[in-house]
């Protein structure tokens, strides 16, 4: 076997006298006036290190410094924002957990862990109290009935939803909702709401994972004239309590989970039509064709195909798929051709169907509440109206005349659906309507048809982001951040609720106890408010207050500052309720609307007939014709660029496939 061996001694190239990286900035010198000597390993690989050191610290040095001037220029715009402050009046009960204050804006009503108290907004004093053991509310809505009566909803810690009156001074209990002497069967109550005026409630039930919307009507008329007739013998009860039995109150709707869409046993269309009955139900997926079978070949495929991205069930337990558990309600006014299709003549201010949604649903229902009430209510009351939307519905609201309905969907996507015309315009948790009336007079906005309209909307994302969304017709919204989530914990905003009173303007505040009110038409700071050093906001987190519009007024808990306690309890703090009169301040002037106009606003447009919405509904058709026109030329011209560029991409990948 035949080696090969190299003649002579391999050449070793000896080391260089730079020894210098390829990744050395400093290798290649420009100015030879410069020059230095270079210093040999590992000198050199230290001094790198240090100079890299140095330039991290310069970096941070520089960070800070920008953060300190940002801070101090926030400083010095604070010192330039007027600052109002509050006064405490009032000594609260122990743990007061939520505020309401009524419509007239004559009592404030609070819910504490004794029971419920009342008293004035103008003298502060407690004239009424239903105190009671192991009773603590946690939840309060109240609405006006009549003009000397009111009628309040409370939730408790145990979610027992309980109905109160309060008559001349005096509290009466009718209805306990969802009591159960068995804890098994024991519903809780989510939320409660009452309709403005007192003719109709909604509960949310939740019992064993079960969920469902309960609607009472309320015989007003009769409790007025009952609670008129009993006066006299209910102000024997020194303790401002009484024991009277009005007219019970009936169940209209009770409204379950909608149904998942199983295998079909109609073979027709025909079939499918006379399910609908009326058949203005359209797109609720209960009524169709298609069979079990193919829901099964359809799952089949799907799995086969997307196998891998699938979750293996090691187990092979059977899946079963979740049920919405969980809705929410808004009564709606009279306004729009949805009411008037009922049939039945409907009353300013009164509310004429109640809209729903579920989570994990793509749809919002409505239904009519101008319905006989039944001893037995339908065990499947079927919807009047259905909006369908094209992603799933996270948070909703709805403006002060309910003609604007507002639905955050999964994709960031905010619709709004307008019920005059039935309309669409345009990670969420809330969204609320901001107040905001342009003086103009009522037949010059009319004049300028619905594509001038617009609406304010503040949205609040679960990254702590506000957002101002203006909503017009077709592509006239947009977005503008209001406010961005800060890094320091005690800058972020935890409460935010538009100010009733007033055009524009949104009360904040912040984990650090800030307050502020914001124009969010012009993204302006007005004013701050603060509360004595003796205390603190309560619960910043979730701040206990309340806005009586009609007194202008802003209530809210402070509790005791102790300093550097950090050991002692809550419930050991004393806690005051500390009161701004913001109708006697002058900044507030510009932005302050008239009682007459707020009141307006809250109206909704009432229809005596078909016929008179149809002409409405017309009018508002012919204005706003150009715009519509000038849309469908858009749309159009956009439709032919598309069908040409695809006519070129297929004239070219035929060419190369013959080629």
């Amino acid at each position: 076997m035949s080696v090969y061996i190299r003649k002579g001694l391999a050449h070793i190239p000896g080391p260089s006298d730079s020894d210098q990286s390829e990744d050395d900035e400093d290798s290649f010198l420009k100015d030879p006036d410069q020059l230095q000597d270079q210093l040999p390993q590992p000198f050199r690989m230290i001094d790198k290190v240090l100079n890299r050191i140095l330039d991290m610290a310069w970096d941070i040095i520089r960070e800070s410094e920008s953060e300190r001037e940002s801070a101090e220029k926030a400083e010095q715009s604070n010192k330039t924002v007027p600052v109002l402050q509050l006064e405490g009046k009032f000594k609260l009960p122990e743990r007061t957990n939520c505020l309401v204050c009524s419509d007239d804006g004559r009592y404030i009503f609070m819910g504490h862990s004794q029971g419920l108290s009342v008293c004035t907004t103008c003298s502060l004093v407690c004239v009424s109290a239903w105190l009671e053991d192991r009773l603590e509310i946690t939840s309060i809505h109240i609405t006006g009935l009549g003009e000397t009566a009111y009628l309040v909803g409370t939730i408790d810690d145990m979610g027992v939803a309980r109905l109160y009156t309060f008559h001349t001074d005096i509290i009466n209990l009718l209805k306990v909702f969802n009591e159960a002497e068995d804890l098994n069967q024991r519903s809780l109550c989510m939320k409660f709401e009452l309709s403005k005026g007192g003719d109709f409630g909604a509960l949310s039930i939740s019992c064993n994972g079960a969920q469902c919307l309960e609607v009472y009507r309320f015989p007003k008329e009769l409790w007025l004239k009952e609670l008129k007739e009993q006066t006299a013998s209910q102000k024997q009860h020194p303790s401002g309590i009484g024991d009277v039995k009005l007219m019970p109150v009936s169940l209209l709707l009770k409204i379950k989970p909608p149904k998942i869409p199983t295998g079909a046993i109609i073979k027709s269309p025909f079939e499918v039509l006379q399910k609908t009955e009326e058949g203005s139900i359209f797109g609720s997926g209960q009524n169709h064709l298609v069979s079990s079978r193919q829901w099964e070949d359809q799952d089949a495929l799907f799995r086969s195909k997307y196998r891998k991205y699938l979750i293996t069930n090691f187990n092979k337990t059977k899946v079963t798929e979740e049920k919405p558990s969980h809705c929410t309600s808004h009564f709606l006014l009279p306004g729009g051709l949805f009411p008037v299709l009922g049939g039945a003549k409907s009353q300013p201010g009164v509310p004429v169907s109640v809209c729903m949604w579920w989570i994990g649903s793509h749809n919002l229902h409505q239904y009519l509440l101008c319905k006989p009430a039944k001893d037995k209510p339908d065990i499947e009351p079927k919807p009047d109206v259905l909006w369908p939307n094209a992603h799933e519905i996270l948070c909703s609201g709805v403006s002060s005349c309910t003609r604007y309905v507002a639905l955050g969907l999964t994709t960031n996507l905010v619709s709004v659906w307008d019920r005059h015309f039935v309309s669409a315009d345009s990670a969420l948790s809330r969204m609320m309507f901001v107040d905001y009336r342009p003086a103009i007079p009522d037949d010059v906005l009319l004049s300028q048809g619905p594509a001038n309209t617009k609406v304010y909307i503040l949205v609040t994302c679960h990254s702590g982001t506000r957002l101002v969304l203006t909503i017009g017709q077709g592509a006239n919204s947009y977005a503008v951040k209001l406010l961005e989530r800060h890094a320091e914990t005690g800058s972020l905003p935890t409460s935010t609720a538009p100010v009733p009173f007033t055009q524009g303007l949104v009360l904040l505040m912040y984990r650090d106890g800030k307050m502020l009110l914001r124009d969010v038409i012009n993204k302006t700071t007005v004013c701050r408010f603060s509360i004595p050093d003796t205390h603190l906001l309560a619960t910043p987190w979730d701040p206990v207050y309340a806005l009586d519009s009609t007194q202008q007024t802003l209530f809210i808990r402070g509790d005791q500052n102790l300093g550097h306690c950090e050991y002692v309890e809550a419930d050991d703090r004393e806690s005051q309720l500390f009161v701004l009169r913001i109708s006697e301040s002058v900044l507030l002037e510009p932005y302050r609307v008239a009682p007459k106009e707020s009141q307006k606003a809250q109206t909704g447009t009432n229809f005596s007939n078909l016929e008179e919405a149809f002409n409405h509904y017309v009018q508002q058709r012919v204005l706003c014709v150009n715009e519509r026109n000038t849309a469908m030329t858009q749309t159009w011209n956009q439709l032919q660029q598309h069908a040409a560029t695809v006519l070129q991409s297929n004239q070219r990948h035929g060419n190369t496939t013959t080629s």
